[in-house]
C-alpha cells in the first residue's frame, strides 16, 4: 500500500513512485544529487591534471623547440596539496556561496517589521514543511522571480518585489513552498557549489578565445618585419601563443561541457521535485501552475535593465529562467554559461495540472 502525504486541509494524496519532493524522499533526486556531487568533486581534479598532462606532453617540447635546448624533468602537482586546495575551495563555497549569490544579485535580508506578511507566510509554510524558518531577502526589481540558497537549517528564501506585486496570496504561498522544498531537498546548497566550475571554465575559454582573436588581428593588420633572427623569434612566439591558446580553449570548453552535465543531471529534475514539494506543502498544485504562468508571461515585459541585474551566474537557482528573447540580439551571460537549466515552463504547468487532477 502506498504511503500517504497529508495535504493542508486534511486531504491526502498517495505518494508518487518517486516519492515527495519536499522531504528529501525522492529517490530520483537523491540519485542525481549523488552523481552531481561526485562530478563537482572529480571535475576540478581532472581539469588540473588535464593541463598538467598537456604541459608535459606539448608545452615542454614546444619550449624545447622554441629555445633550441632540452628541458629536463616535468611539471608535477602534489595530489595531497591539490586535494586540500580543491576540497577547501568547495567547502568555502558551500559555506560562503549563499552570501556571495545574494550580493551578486543585490538581494537584501529583510526583517519581520519590514515585510510582516511575507515573513509570516514563510514561517507558516516552513512549519508545514517541518523546516526551521529560513531568513527572508528581497530584491527590488520589476522582474518576478524567486530562489533559495543555503541548507535546511541555515537557508534564505529570496523573492523580488516584482513577484510580490504580481502574485496573489495563494500563488505567493505556492512559490515560497517551492523554494522551501529546495532547502528541504538540500539541492539549493549543492547548486550553489556546482556553479563554480562551469563559470571558471567558461571565462578561461573566453580569455583563450580573445587571445587568439587578438593574435589574428595583429597578423591581419601588420606584425612582421625584422631580419631572419627577428622573423624566427616572431614565428616561434606566434606558434607558442597559438598552440597554448588553442589547447587552453579546447580543454576549458571540454570541461565546461562536462560541468554543464552536472546541471543537466540535477537542475531540471530538481525543479520538478520542488514543484511536487510545493503542491504537498500547500495542497494546491493549481496555485503554483498559475504563478509559473504569470511569471512566464511577465518576463518579456520586464525592462532589460532589470533582467541584467539578475543575470550572471545564479540562473540555475531561479524559480523560472531568464528569457533571452527579451534581449533581442544580445545574449545573457546566464544562458551562455548555464544553457537550459530549467525544464520548459509549459511542461511544469502541465504536470502540476495533472497532479491537481485537471485536464492537461
Amino acid at each position: 500500500m502506498s504511503p500517504s502525504i497529508p495535504f493542508v486541509g486534511g486531504a491526502e494524496r498517495p505518494a508518487s513512485a518517486d516519492g515527495p519532493g519536499a522531504h528529501g524522499s525522492d529517490r530520483g533526486l537523491r540519485v542525481r544529487m549523488v552523481v552531481a556531487t561526485a562530478l563537482v568533486i572529480a571535475l576540478p581534479f581532472a581539469f588540473v591534471y588535464a593541463f598538467v598532462f598537456l604541459i608535459n606532453a606539448v608545452g615542454l617540447p614546444l619550449l624545447e623547440w622554441a629555445n633550441e635546448r632540452p628541458y629536463t624533468g616535468e611539471v608535477y602537482v602534489d595530489p595531497v596539496l591539490l586535494a586540500v586546495v580543491v576540497l577547501g575551495g568547495l567547502a568555502a563555497q558551500y559555506r560562503y556561496g549563499p552570501r556571495t549569490v545574494l550580493r551578486s544579485v543585490g538581494a537584501r535580508r529583510v526583517s519581520p517589521d519590514e515585510y510582516p506578511e511575507l515573513h509570516a507566510a514563510v514561517t507558516r509554510l516552513a512549519a508545514q514543511a517541518d523546516l526551521p524558518a529560513p531568513d527572508v531577502a528581497v530584491k527590488h526589481t520589476d522582474l518576478p522571480n524567486a530562489f533559495a540558497v543555503g541548507t535546511p537549517n541555515d537557508g534564505t528564501v529570496v523573492v523580488t518585489s516584482g513577484l510580490l506585486d504580481r502574485l496573489d496570496d495563494a500563488e505567493l504561498d505556492a512559490v515560497l513552498a517551492h523554494e522551501l522544498s529546495h532547502l528541504a531537498n538540500r539541492d539549493a546548497s549543492l547548486m550553489t557549489v556546482a556553479w563554480v566550475l562551469p563559470t571558471v571554465t567558461y571565462y578561461v575559454a573566453i580569455a583563450a578565445f580573445y587571445v587568439l582573436y587578438g593574435l589574428y588581428n595583429l597578423l591581419r593588420f601588420g606584425g612582421g618585419g625584422g631580419g631572419d633572427r627577428d622573423g624566427r623569434a616572431l614565428a616561434v612566439g606566434l606558434v607558442v601563443i597559438t598552440v597554448s591558446a588553442l589547447l587552453t580553449l579546447t580543454v576549458s570548453a571540454m570541461f565546461w561541457f562536462g560541468s554543464v552535465l552536472i546541471h543537466r543531471v540535477l537542475s531540471r529534475y530538481r525543479e520538478y521535485a520542488a514543484d511536487r514539494g510545493a503542491a504537498e506543502i500547500t495542497g494546491s498544485p493549481a496555485a503554483l501552475a498559475s504563478a509559473l504562468r504569470t511569471v512566464d508571461e511577465a518576463m518579456p515585459e520586464v525592462p532589460d535593465r532589470d533582467l541584467r541585474e539578475l543575470d550572471g551566474g545564479a540562473e540555475a537557482l531561479y524559480l523560472a529562467p531568464l528569457e533571452a528573447r527579451a534581449f533581442g540580439d544580445e545574449e545573457l551571460v546566464s544562458t551562455d554559461v548555464f544553457p537550459e537549466t530549467h525544464p520548459p515552463t509549459g511542461e511544469r504547468i502541465a504536470r502540476l495540472r495533472r497532479l491537481a487532477g485537471e485536464e492537461a
